[in-house]
C-alpha cells in the first residue's frame, strides 16, 4: 500500500491530539478522521477504507473491544487505555499492540513498527503468493512456507491488498488479491461477498442474508445472493 489509512477513536479530545501528534511524525500514515465515539467511528468505517484504527477501550456507551467484536470489516488495531486490566482482552481479539496511556512517542513508534512488520510477514516468494498441492496450499508467514489444509479453512476475509485465511486453528495473513486466492482454492469454496469467501463443508446454517459458520455470521451481497441460493438448495 502506497499510504496506511488511520482512525483514531477516543472520547478525550487531549487523547486524541497527542495520537495525532504522534501520528504526524510518519509520512505513510494518513490521518482520515479522529472521532470521539464508536458511533461516529463507524460512520467513517462505513464510508472509507481504513487499515489501521487507535481505538479506546474505556468509553462512554460503547466500549472499544465491544465495538471492535461486532466489526463485520475489522481494520488493524492498536488498543489505548488508562488501564492495564484490559491488556489480555485486547490482544485476545489479535490487537497489533496496545498502548497504555499517557502514550509516550518512543512508545508509539514500537507499535507502529509492529505493524509495519504484520503487514511485512506474509510477502510471497512465489507468484501468487502461495502454493497449493491438492489438499493444502503453502502461505508465507514469518519468513517461513506454512501449510494450511483445504479442509481446516473455515472462511477468508479480504483486507485491501491482503487476505486473512480463518481456519480451525487460527487465522494467518498473506499478500494476496480475493479473486487470485479464490482460483487455487478450488469447488469446495464459494465467493458470498466481495469480501468474503466461505468453505462449503462447513457452513452450518443460511439465510438470504447471510451464512453461518458456528457461532460466526458472514454476510452475503447482494450480487452473490443468486448464486448461494443456487448452491445450497
Amino acid at each position: 500500500m502506497t499510504h496506511v489509512n488511520c482512525l483514531i477513536v477516543d472520547d478525550e479530545e487531549l487523547a486524541r491530539e497527542l495520537l495525532e501528534a504522534h501520528l504526524s511524525q510518519f509520512d505513510r500514515f494518513k490521518l482520515i478522521a479522529s472521532c470521539a465515539s464508536a458511533i461516529d467511528a463507524s460512520k467513517v468505517l462505513n464510508e472509507q477504507e481504513v487499515d489501521l484504527m487507535f481505538l479506546d477501550i474505556e468509553m462512554p456507551v460503547l466500549k472499544g473491544t465491544d465495538f471492535y467484536k461486532n466489526l463485520v470489516n475489522k481494520p488493524k488495531v492498536i488498543f489505548t487505555t488508562a488501564y492495564r486490566d484490559y491488556a489480555v482482552e485486547g490482544f485476545e481479539l489479535e490487537a497489533i499492540d496496545y498502548l497504555l496511556k499517557p502514550i509516550v512517542f518512543s512508545r508509539f513508534f514500537k507499535a507502529i513498527e509492529r505493524f509495519k512488520e504484520s503487514c511485512a510477514a506474509p510477502i510471497p516468494t512465489e507468484p501468487g503468493g502461495l502454493s497449493k498441492k491438492e489438499d493444502f496450499i503453502f502461505v508465507r508467514e514469518d519468513r517461513r512456507q506454512v501449510k494450511i489444509w483445504l479442509d481446516d479453512v473455515l472462511y477468508v476475509q479480504g483486507l485491501r491488498d491482503y487476505v486473512r485465511i480463518h481456519t480451525r486453528n487460527g487465522s494467518h495473513i498473506v499478500k494476496e488479491t480475493m479473486t487470485s486466492f479464490a482460483r487455487a482454492l478450488g469447488d469446495s469454496f464459494m465467493r458470498v461477498h466481495r469480501s468474503y469467501i466461505v468453505n462449503q463443508h462447513r457452513v452450518t446454517a443460511f439465510t438470504s442474508h447471510d451464512v453461518e459458520i458456528g457461532d460466526v455470521e458472514i454476510p452475503i451481497g447482494e450480487s452473490y445472493r443468486s448464486v448461494v441460493k443456487e448452491r445450497f438448495r
